[in-house]
């Protein structure tokens, strides 16, 4: 008789043990933190069937409580008859994107060895020459480096050992003439068109002078009465550092875009006619965009012209391109391309925000 109760007292520990898994079981189905999609939840239906006592509502929340005989059904982890957590509700949108998000195209690239994506018509041209021109000049190295190797090989003293006594091959010197006449004429009737097209300025849609100080660019429309400085990001700042990329984050660019991004860029519409009137304030400077293809040097008491028609929409980079001083190497320029829209926009900006003196 003396083994009965150990018995009963071995069953009910087994019995606690099978009710302490299922309850476990049941609070690794619930989120450890639930957020307030689960505090907003709607209440649950009603049932006719009261709890029985000593249920709570059936979270992990509250600690487990001895169950009455076929209440242990709710600790199997069956939650059929909950409602199905709420999903938070969606944040609202955003507030629009700027009207213009550009891709930086025009900029250096590490390891890169070719010219920048071509973004104007006259860059097109001079890109597609610059190809020409290089197929042109391959093909005659190659020509003259067989030419010497042949000689050195076919007429060396070895095996030559009495070499010819003629002075002149009249043939040969006609031949060696008329080719590189034939090649340059070639060469001129491809590139003279596309020099006419980079210096006759045609009729310009917008018209902007570039003025070159040491070291900065100044902007002038005007057609439309704006007139701006342009910086580079970080000028006089010392190397970058966690200032000079907030700024630099702010404006939209990153860490290697540091002395190529400015505090302000020249903006101008795809598709329109861009004349630009390029001087020097104090020394010269040079203002070039290599994507457009276009440089001019800017000379103080002189007004040279360039001109472009940018294709493509984008950022795009320049460097001052003629030695000027010291600080010669902090002189970026950005132009920014947009839709005629976009250009509208900010010339209404700019007119309150940058007007000319």
């Amino acid at each position: 008789m003396s083994a009965f109760p150990a018995l009963r007292s071995a069953a009910a520990l087994g019995l606690a043990l099978m009710l302490g898994a299922a309850a476990w079981g049941q609070e690794a189905t619930v989120p450890a933190d639930p957020g307030p999609a689960f505090i907003q939840t709607a209440p649950e239906p009603a049932v006719e069937t009261a709890p029985a006592p000593g249920q709570g509502d059936g979270t992990a929340n509250q600690p487990a409580a001895p169950e009455p005989p076929g209440g242990a059904g709710d600790l199997t982890g069956n939650t059929a008859d909950e409602p199905a957590p709420q999903a938070a509700p969606e944040a609202p949108p955003d507030a629009p994107l700027p009207a213009e998000v550009l891709p930086i195209i025009g900029q250096p690239v590490a390891g890169g060895i070719n010219l920048h994506p071509a973004a104007s018509s006259i860059a097109h041209d001079t890109f597609w020459l610059d190809t020409l021109l290089l197929w042109i000049i391959s093909g005659i190295t190659l020509v003259v480096m067989v030419l010497i190797l042949w000689v050195i090989v076919r007429y060396n003293a070895r095996r030559n050992p009495v070499p010819a006594r003629f002075t002149h091959n009249s043939p040969l010197e006609v031949t060696w003439t008329v080719i590189p006449i034939v090649i340059l004429v070639f060469i001129g009737a491809f590139s003279l068109p596309v020099l006419f097209t980079q210096q006759e300025i045609p009729e310009g849609d917008v018209h902007i002078t570039v003025t070159g100080y040491q070291w900065f660019w100044n902007y002038q429309y005007p057609d439309e009465g704006i007139e701006f400085d342009s910086y580079m990001i970080g000028y006089n700042m010392g190397n970058l550092n966690e200032e000079i990329s907030a700024e630099l984050a702010a404006a939209g660019y990153s860490d290697e875009h540091w002395k190529l991004a400015t505090d302000t860029a020249v903006v101008v519409p795809r598709g329109a006619n861009v004349v630009m009137a390029v001087t020097g304030g104090d020394v010269i400077h040079s203002w070039t965009i290599p994507a457009f293809g276009v440089k001019q040097d800017a000379v103080p008491g002189r007004m040279a012209h360039l001109w472009f028609n940018a294709d493509t929409e984008g950022v795009f980079f320049g460097q001052c391109s003629e030695l000027c001083g010291k600080d010669h190497a902090f002189m970026p320029i950005t132009v920014r391309v947009v839709s005629p829209e976009a250009y509208q926009a900010w010339l209404a900006e700019m007119r309150g925000d940058a007007p000319a003196a």
